[in-house]
């Protein structure tokens, strides 16, 4: 087996941890290639260490480790979106929620990758476009405001049915894997990443009756946006920002390609949600409490 390494190099440190990846890859009798953003380490590392661009990693390699953080983990996802290879995420960033070992638990489940003993799981990711222009997203696709420092009228359609026109910062059309990122924090669901649905969340809407909403992934979203400024702005998992006039019309639905990420059997989605979200945890019983 052949596992590709894709660092975050703006991490400190991160030339020591991929050091130490690379040796414990080869220890258990991997084989691996590294992104060619290690170039600049070229002569501290291994004379016969191979270089490919994050593309041709996804075709060459049996799997990618994505060394980092979330952030990083959905940036090697859409710089591999033409490729099917599964993604085991490494977190050493703040919350690891889809990079889900640390250094620790990656040694063991490199253990469980020789063994057999880990799922593969699919996840739907949305596709988007906008005056001939293609959005992709793991997360969600984000349309809001941009620097413009009052509301914009956004129209909701779903399978070119009506749905609502209202005021607001913007709207977030989320995957399940985006279910707990921006989404969360503006009251949308956290939806089980097996579930085949898209949410749709407002941000900061100006009336009390504006709430989320989830339709079946099948469904295609249209949302016309209106604003007083020159421009509007969307968003792609929080990395890739594009800019349209006003008006804009955004069509939104499920992509062909899904992102397919390696997880460890020693764990579940729900553990996730209460080691790292605190998720369902009662408050009353922490130990801060007099």
């Amino acid at each position: 087996m052949t596992i590709g390494i894709i660092p975050n190099i703006s991490k400190s440190e991160i030339l020591d941890i991929v050091i130490k990846i690379i040796g414990q890859i080869h220890q258990n009798g991997f084989d691996c290639i590294l992104s060619d953003s290690l170039l600049q380490y070229e002569k501290k590392l291994k004379d016969d260490s191979i270089f490919l661009s994050h593309d041709d990693l996804g075709k060459r390699c049996d799997m990618v480790v994505s060394i980092g953080g979330d952030g990083t983990m959905l940036n090697t996802a859409y710089e591999m979106r033409h490729s099917s290879t599964p993604i085991i995420g490494v977190n050493f960033g703040k919350l690891g929620f889809l990079a889900e070992f640390d250094l620790a638990g990656f040694t063991e489940f490199l253990h469980d990758l020789k063994t057999k003993n880990y799922v593969i799981e699919e996840r739907m990711t949305l596709l988007g476009e906008c005056c001939g222009e293609e959005l992709y997203a793991i997360n969600d696709l984000v349309i809001d405001k941009g620097p413009w420092p009052k509301m914009i009228e956004l129209t909701v359609k779903v399978d070119d049915d009506y749905v609502a026109t209202f005021s607001a910062d913007g709207l977030i059309v989320a995957t399940p894997t985006g279910s707990t990122g921006y989404s969360l924090s503006t009251g949308g669901p956290i939806v089980n990443p097996k579930a085949d649905v898209i949410t749709i969340s407002p941000i900061a809407p100006h009336t009390l009756t504006m709430r989320p909403l989830v339709i079946s992934s099948n469904q295609k979203v249209s949302v016309i946006v209106n604003s007083p400024s020159e421009k509007i702005q969307v968003s792609c998992d929080g990395q890739r920002v594009v800019f349209f006039d006003s008006p804009a019309v955004i069509n939104i639905q499920r992509s062909g390609q899904s992102v397919r990420l390696v997880h460890s059997n020693r764990t579940n989605y729900f553990e996730i949600l209460r080691n790292k979200l605190y998720w369902g945890l009662d408050v009353r019983k922490s130990n801060n409490s007099n």
